[in-house]
């Protein structure tokens, strides 16, 4: 049993403790704003459920790596990981870091700032697997991640439709087989055959 999967936050968006199990590649799909300042941008992978809202360190690391014009990112792929070094508010609460990305050809480092007034280099390294076909999410799998941002209204709408997903499928009954005509023996000596004409007609070997 895979214990990683009990450990998922009740969240809409992929979280640092979601990578504590190792590293992990995804494929881009798109990239879509949201509402809010702290987290304006939503990216969507094609192998995980919820939105990855990177912050703003690596927003930078991904402009400076691939460009601005965030269009140009579906298809490209990047490798995750969970530093528990990231502070917040003076202290070690771990973050969501990238390790690798497609689509360059050597390593880039990116200037980032630590803390006020001190900055580091942070090193990304070239992704350079082929990528493969990205696994499509289920029916169940969309429905599920969907939830977790819907209205109520809107669950009530999933809920029902997970539901009838779920649902064991009735059995399908097999057609009733067709009653084979009886089959008529003929006669011994065929259809002309006179029984009148059998010596053995009348004696008692014949009754």
């Amino acid at each position: 049993m895979d214990m990683s999967e009990h450990i998922a936050p009740t969240s809409d968006q992929l979280d640092a403790v979601d990578l504590l199990s190792g590293p992990r590649t995804f494929t881009v799909t798109k990239v879509a704003k949201n509402g809010g300042d702290d987290q304006p941008v939503n990216i969507h992978l094609a192998e995980f459920p919820r939105v990855w809202r990177p912050g703003k360190s690596m927003r930078r690391v991904l402009v400076a790596c691939w460009g601005p014009d965030a269009t140009q990112y579906a298809g490209r792929r990047v490798t995750l990981y969970c530093d528990p070094n990231v502070q917040f508010g003076g202290e070690k609460v771990g973050g969501t870091r990238i390790s690798h990305l497609s689509h360059i050809d050597k390593p880039i480092v990116v200037p980032l700032l630590v803390t006020r007034g001190r900055s580091a280099a942070f090193r990304v390294q070239p992704l350079k697997e082929e990528a493969p076909p990205a696994r499509e999410l289920t029916p169940l799998e969309r429905l599920r991640a969907e939830w977790q941002t819907a209205d109520p209204e809107r669950r009530k709408v999933i809920e029902a439709e997970v539901a009838a997903l779920q649902a064991p499928a009735a059995p399908v009954e097999e057609p009733a087989a067709a009653i084979a005509d009886p089959q008529v023996e003929d006669p011994p000596g065929g259809e002309d055959y006179d029984p009148t004409a059998d010596p053995s007609f009348g004696t008692e070997a014949a009754r």
